[in-house]
């Protein structure tokens, strides 16, 4: 049940689009004074030596990342999210890839707080190890999908979640879809994300039209495609769901998005979705 470990996929294209996408909203989260609370529930290692086993094994940061490395084009969000990537690493050496804890950390001020969930006993022990050096960042080994229940609303009154399950459970998608609901129940002026992978395009339709029902207002998706939706080779694409965005971050990929396409495009089949899924 706990098989799912990051560190085989750290870099790959479906992180590029998770991080760039959360690097944008926590950086205009932190342009206001005001303290914020992030929330991150399904975290993993935190960090990820590219050169492990694990990486090695599949290697998909080189379909990723990689090849970003050396990015030289006119959007600059994806220099910013390239050169954040870089300030995890020693020189010009692509040899380590932050998770999504040390992305979010690098935007958390001295005033603002980190709560980080994790199941995997292995990951969890990473995990405390990554974020030890500060008090503020809080790590538990228990559901993130029930823990965020218990976070929401938070005393900051401002709040920015990441929900992203392996997947490896089919009933996540679901799950994941009605425990964002809820929490936008208890705490409706939060940023909530949910990163979602296409492996079959009728249950990402399906978790669309359940927000849609909801009654949830301001529903962003923000999608990555590097093949062609097929159901015979596994994961073909990969997005995000925010609801209550920044107001520049729908403009801000409408430029990364065909960006990343034209570098990141495995076929010709590649494409992206930069939707308005819910009016405001």
């Amino acid at each position: 049940m706990l098989s799912y470990r990051h560190s085989f996929h750290a870099g790959n294209p479906a992180d590029v689009i998770k991080h760039l996408v959360l690097a944008e909203t926590l950086s205009y989260m932190a342009k206001k004074d005001k303290p914020y609370d992030y929330v991150d529930t399904h975290s993993g290692a935190g960090f990820f030596e590219l050169a492990s086993r694990d990486a090695q094994k599949t290697q998909e940061y080189l379909q990723g990342i990689a090849k970003l490395w050396n990015y030289s084009g006119s959007v600059s969000a994806i220099s910013d999210y390239v050169a954040l990537i870089k300030s995890f690493n020693e020189g010009d050496k692509l040899s380590h890839y932050p998770g999504s804890p040390k992305v979010a950390e690098h935007f958390l001020r001295r005033q603002d707080n980190g709560w980080f969930f994790e199941l995997h006993p292995k990951d969890l022990e990473l995990l405390k190890q990554n974020t030890a050096h500060k008090k503020s960042l809080r790590v538990t080994g228990s559901d993130g999908f029930k823990g965020l229940l218990g976070l929401v609303p938070p005393a900051s009154r401002r709040a920015c979640v990441l929900m992203d399950p392996p997947y490896e459970i089919k009933s996540d998608y679901d799950v994941a879809v009605k425990s964002i609901i809820k929490a936008h129940k208890k705490f409706d002026s939060g940023v909530y994300m949910i990163w979602y992978p296409v492996v079959d395009r009728e249950r990402i339709d399906a978790m669309e039209s359940s927000l849609i029902e909801s009654g949830v207002r301001n529903i962003q998706v923000f999608e990555l495609a590097t093949h062609a939706d097929t159901q015979e080779r596994g994961m073909t694409a990969s997005g995000m769901i925010v609801i209550n965005p920044p107001w520049t971050l729908k403009k801000t990929m409408d430029k990364v998005l065909p960006e990343l396409v034209s570098l990141l495009a495995e076929d010709d089949g590649a494409f992206y979705r930069s939707i308005q899924l819910v009016e405001e």
